[in-house]
């Protein structure tokens, strides 16, 4: 199935390793679907990432019987590896992708590849976490997502709102212009790619879906969440040091960044940073609630402090003082850990202190104890981020300014 040019209109590709009790029926389904559902010429790639069981003969009988269907076979593992690999040596207009296991419902398929066919978008994800969504998940795993993304949003000021759902899709020159700057092969594969995409200006189309959870999914958590964190550390160090050539891709995709705003007065910074404090305490709190029965009062207060630190710095760099545009994100972050490593320090001894006191003091003691120690941090974090981390602002704003201004005046000349 191909358009004039020879290419079809949309490539599906579908990674999969390990997948020949799933492969023929989800294969046939989503076949099916897409027989009567797409005007569009459409191909379906089955991306092989190196089984070892079956799912090679299945995906060639798959490729030989099924018009539309083409089986590709990679010999390294990894997801992002099949996705880079297949979207770059397709002929499609748009390359997109979704699990094998079919959780997505397939009927948010096509206004997730309208707005790339009509050019209105350069990028479509699909969001479980949109309020019209419906998802059928454990309370663990949605735990896990929603902490992700929300660390994802604080870490790296990121706007969309769910990386790793398995349904995206992308104009092929925009993938072609964003791949090579792509370095994971894995399950941080597609949340890089959105990252990079925001960050040269595309546009990121979301439509909220129906997901249900696999349950006999294969995938560590525990060990996903850990690359994962990985990667946010390493994307935020690249873009900090310039290592990522966003101008080059401003240019070859015609974007630019957004202006930044202007800095609130002191007045409207000190009240500014109550409200994200107050915020931020609340989070603190729950967290670690949420946290303690299941591993302890250091670690939960380590974990608790650690997303809500990078929440906080990410909020105020924003809403406190007036700072937009990626230019030293990453080493403002940095400084902001820093300034978590003082708290850290400060609650952690509170702790001791509390148990040095009392033999089992309890959860909630435990709880009022670290929230005072919290106070004492707040007032330390906000000179901090005041006289350190973010006393550069008015100096990157320029900086933003003229890279803006410069290529509009060479436009004009």
């Amino acid at each position: 199935m191909t358009t004039a040019n020879g290419g079809p209109a949309i490539d599906i590709v579908v990674p999969v390793f390990n997948e020949e009790d799933a492969l023929a029926s989800s294969i046939t389904t989503l076949v099916a679907y897409l027989g009567e559902a797409l005007s569009v010429p459409w191909l379906v790639t089955i991306a092989d990432n190196a089984s070892t069981d079956r799912t090679q003969e299945i995906g060639e009988s798959l490729s030989a019987q099924l018009s539309g269907v083409r089986y590709l076979r990679l010999e390294t593992k990894g997801r992002g590896y099949a996705l880079r690999h297949a979207w770059l040596n397709s002929a499609a207009k748009v390359v997109a992708y979704l699990d094998v296991d079919l959780s997505t419902d397939l009927a948010a398929l096509p206004p997730l590849i309208a707005p790339l066919l009509s050019g209105h978008s350069d990028i479509s994800i699909g969001t479980r976490l949109g309020r019209s969504s419906r998802v059928v998940r454990g309370p663990k795993r949605e735990f896990i997502s929603r902490a992700y993304n929300a660390m994802l949003r604080g870490a790296l000021r990121v706007r969309f709102s769910d990386a790793q759902c398995g349904f995206k899709a992308v104009r092929a020159e925009v993938a072609r212009a964003l791949l090579p700057h792509v370095e994971d092969n894995a399950w941080f594969f597609d949340t890089e790619l959105l990252v990079l995409a925001e960050r040269a200006g595309l546009r990121i189309h979301e439509i909220p879906v129906d997901w249900t959870d696999d349950p006999t999914s294969t995938v560590d958590i525990v060990q996903t969440a850990v690359e994962d964190m990985r990667g946010i550390l390493r994307v935020a160090r690249s873009l900090a040091l310039g290592r990522i050539p966003l101008a080059a891709v401003y240019a070859e995709l015609g974007r630019r960044p957004l202006l930044p705003d202007r800095a609130p007065s002191f007045f409207g910074q000190v009240l500014r940073f109550g409200t994200v404090g107050v915020a931020s305490t609340i989070a603190y709190a729950l967290l670690y609630l949420m946290l303690q029965p299941l591993f302890g009062p250091q670690p939960a207060n380590f974990s608790s402090l650690l997303i809500t630190a990078v929440l906080n710095t990410a909020a105020n760099r924003r809403f406190t003082f007036g700072i937009q545009g990626p230019e030293h994100y990453g080493r403002q972050q940095f400084q902001g850990l820093i300034v978590f490593g003082l708290a850290w320090t400060l609650t952690s001894c509170s702790l001791l202190v509390l148990h040095g006191l009392a033999a089992e003091p309890g959860a909630t003691a435990e709880l009022v104890t670290l929230t005072m120690a919290n106070v004492v941090a707040t007032v330390l974090r906000f000179a901090l981020l005041k006289a350190w981390v973010f006393r550069q602002r008015a100096t990157s704003r320029s900086r933003v300014v003229a890279e803006i201004a410069a290529p509009r005046a060479a436009d004009a000349a």
